[in-house]
């Protein structure tokens, strides 16, 4: 009787640890990278003050913020250089291959829809039209969606994604035109909230360029008594 006590009390041990586990992974590791966004992006800002167009986190390279209006007016994660774990759990990962912000070819972005901030938890909600903001320490790109959050879904194999001009091997699949010398975007996350074998993909065309302190200065509000339209 003693035997079956002990295991049955391993056993509710190890189903709490599975809960705790799962608890940290759901709600714990968003809420401590949504803290480290907004510590991210304050210290880039500071940095693009004082003339440097990057900061190191982590040993990793952070250079731009990405901002989308759908999300919300406080929606702010910053980008980082690569896709690894670690950069992914900070936020936006650039894909070594892509261009830069609002360079000729294909700036191509990943980010978590689940755990770690989930940056692209609400993809699907994105319609075309949509605008996503990247800030530069010198520039404001605006580019438009092409495509909605949830129009395309690929094997995570399908790299033709991040292409210079990507181009959809499935007939009549969703893709951007087809004209070399755009200046595209392309976001991507997990297609599932709990699986990673598909991602979901949205893609963006650049349609605004301005010097970022002007962007900003004119996207403020007004103060007391102004009478700005």
């Amino acid at each position: 009787m003693g035997g079956v006590r002990a295991l049955g009390a391993l056993l509710v041990l190890a189903g709490l640890a599975a809960l705790g586990w799962y608890g940290w992974e759901m709600w714990g590791t968003t809420y401590v990278a949504q803290q480290k966004h907004g510590d991210v992006v304050d210290a880039l800002e500071r940095d693009w003050e004082a003339g440097r167009r990057v900061a190191s986190v982590d040993g990793e390279e952070a250079g731009a913020v990405v901002r989308i209006p759908r999300f919300g007016d406080d929606y702010a994660v910053p980008v980082l250089e690569g896709v690894g774990d670690d950069v992914l759990a900070t936020g936006y990962g650039h894909f070594p291959e892509a261009v830069g912000p609002g360079e000729r070819g294909n700036y191509a972005i990943a980010a978590h829809r689940v755990t770690h901030g989930e940056p692209l938890r609400d993809m699907p909600e994105l319609q075309p039209g949509d605008e996503v903001v990247v800030d530069t320490a010198s520039t404001r790109y605006t580019y438009r969606l092409t495509s909605g959050g949830d129009d395309l879904v690929v094997g995570m194999e399908d790299y033709w994604v991040v292409d210079e001009v990507p181009d959809n091997p499935v007939e009549g699949g969703v893709e951007p035109a087809q004209r070399p010398g755009q200046r595209l975007l392309t976001l991507t996350t997990c297609a599932s909230v709990f699986e990673t074998t598909e991602r979901m993909v949205a893609f963006g065309v650049l349609v605004d360029s301005r010097p970022r302190e002007a962007a900003t200065a004119a996207s403020a509000p007004a103060g007391p008594g102004s009478d700005r339209r």
